[in-house]
This record gives structure tokens, C-alpha cells and sequence, in this order.
């Protein structure tokens, strides 16, 4: 399975690249930007991790640009953010994203929540 990872901290990136690389594919990019260029250039994962606060194209920005892609709009989304207000999980789910995580995360529960995500997919 291939994921891509949204981050602007390239340490987090990393990370979670290399915990999560023991499983699967994973791209990083810096920001919603980089990451929808990366999409329309025809690579399609089958996940996607983002982070809200980004230069250039923001989290929010990204789940909406990817919702309304007919082409994207299938990707799950797990947004990944320092932000833990009730306001921005309810913004976030709104706008489509599949499933909200607060930094500092347990890399297991991601873990588990990918392959939840992910067998809901194939199994549909």
C-alpha cells in the first residue's frame, strides 16, 4: 500500500516514513501544495496523512481540493494535528477526512487506524 504523508516538520515526516515503511510505500511532501501537484501528476496512494498548519496550501485546503477532485476524492484522509479542538475535528470530518489524530501520537493506534481504513476500502 502506498501512503503519503502531508508535513511540513521533516523530522515528523521521517518518522512516521520510517515506522510506517515497514509496512507500506510512503511519499513524503512539505506541504498540500507539493502534495496536490505530486497527486495530479497521476500518482494516486491509497492513503493520505496530512497535518493542518502548512505553508503554501494548508490541511483544510488539501482535504477540500481533494474532496472535490473526481479523480481523488476517494483517497482516505487521516489528518494529523497539534490542534485539539472539537471545532477542528468537526471541521475536518466535515470537509471529508476520514479519521482526526492529536500530536503527540501512539504509532501503533495510527498504525491500526491505516489498516482499519484501509481493509474498509478494499472491502467496498
Amino acid at each position: 500500500m502506498k501512503i503519503l504523508v502531508v508535513d511540513d516538520k521533516h523530522t515528523l515526516s521521517e518518522l512516521l516514513a520510517q515506522f510506517l515503511g515497514q509496512k507500506h510505500h510512503v511519499i513524503t511532501k512539505s506541504n498540500g501544495l507539493e502534495a496536490l501537484q505530486w497527486l495530479q501528476q497521476g500518482d494516486i496512494p491509497d492513503l493520505i496523512i496530512s497535518d493542518l498548519e502548512m505553508p503554501e496550501l494548508d490541511g483544510y485546503e488539501l482535504i477540500t481540493k481533494v474532496r472535490s477532485s473526481g479523480y481523488f476524492s476517494d483517497i482516505p484522509i487521516i489528518v494529523l494535528s497539534c490542534r485539539d479542538s472539537s471545532a477542528d475535528r468537526i471541521k475536518c470530518l466535515k470537509l471529508g477526512a476520514n479519521d482526526y489524530m492529536v500530536k503527540p501520537f501512539n504509532p501503533e493506534e495510527l498504525s491500526i487506524r491505516i489498516d482499519n481504513i484501509l481493509e474498509s476500502n478494499t472491502a467496498t
